[in-house]
């Protein structure tokens, strides 16, 4: 296989697996209303379909999530491990566990980090009607702490009809990043409509973090691409949501409505938020190119 050539790394900070949309009902929903494609929403693909996805929309680095709900794995850490053992430079695993077993939960995720070189833990609030202040995730941070890998998490309005109150930025992020301070935090789908809020606890803690997974380019909130050009320069990240949102559609968007364009970003933000930033925080490798290693 020929190596693809990427102009700089785009790195998706919050991916998931295809077919997600079948796995969980109130996802499905969001994907109904964000007109996902079903071919890749509904139905599971192999790594080599993902990558190649990838490929046609420039996309170097992908952080692949496995899904936790109570009383349920939808993906498991080992399904997700299958697609990072397939392409170790190109996608890697973010942990879910379950918060109500929290002893267990530190196990399973100190094993796919140091054993299956996964990069960060993912928890929804919203799949747990707990938020990230609950006493139930303070032994994962302090692990995330000592494994030096980022806590990524939903804030802002949950699409899905479930309650939104668990994804406020404040005070639920500003809370946990005062009484955890080394811990990184990556605030995903930047936080509508609060996203004010969002930019200005990444702003006040030197390690939080804010990712534009779930929304389309077009439609990036103000507050926040005021934030990346300004004080925030270093702290945005891009994310999709895939399947949610293609990875070829919001790239060619960015490239569209907020390169070079009136009320988009400044020149010198765009490397920094499409993959750099990503890439210093999640400490993933700056080599990109390989061929597949292995199969499902």
């Amino acid at each position: 296989m020929a190596p693809t050539t990427f102009q700089y790394p785009i790195v998706d900070v919050w991916a998931n697996l295809p077919g997600l949309g079948a796995a969980i009902p109130e996802v499905a929903r969001l994907f109904a209303y964000s007109h996902s494609d079903p071919e890749i929403a509904d139905k599971k693909r192999s790594p080599e379909d993902v990558v190649a996805l990838m490929d046609e929309a420039g996309v170097s680095h992908i952080c692949l999530s496995a899904w936790s709900r109570p009383g349920k794995m939808i993906f498991s850490n080992e399904e997700v491990a299958q697609y990072t053992r397939a392409y170790p430079k190109r996608i890697f695993g973010l942990a879910a566990v379950d918060l109500h077993n929290p002893v267990e939960a530190v196990k399973e995720l100190e094993h796919y980090v140091r054993n299956e070189g996964f990069v960060g833990l993912r928890v929804v609030p919203w799949l747990w009607n707990l938020p990230p202040s609950d006493a139930h995730y303070w032994p994962l941070f302090v692990k995330c702490i000592e494994l030096d890998i980022p806590f990524l998490t939903q804030v802002g309005h949950t699409a899905p009809a479930c309650p939104s109150e668990v994804g406020r930025p404040i005070p639920y992020i500003d809370s946990i990043a005062l009484k955890f301070p080394d811990l990184k935090i990556i605030m995903g789908h930047i936080g509508y409509p609060w996203a004010a809020e969002t930019t200005a606890v990444s702003w006040k803690h030197k390690n939080v973090y804010i990712d534009t997974s779930a929304w389309s380019p077009k439609y990036y909130a103000p507050e926040f691409i005021t934030f990346a050009n300004t004080t925030g320069k270093d702290k945005v990240m891009f994310g999709t949501n895939f399947p949610q949102l293609g990875w070829k559609d919001c790239v060619d968007k960015v490239n569209t409505h907020l390169v070079g364009t009136k009320g988009g970003f400044r020149d010198s933000v765009v490397k920094g938020f499409m993959g750099g930033n990503a890439l210093r925080v999640l400490k993933l490798p700056e080599t990109h190119l390989e061929a597949p290693r292995s199969n499902l």
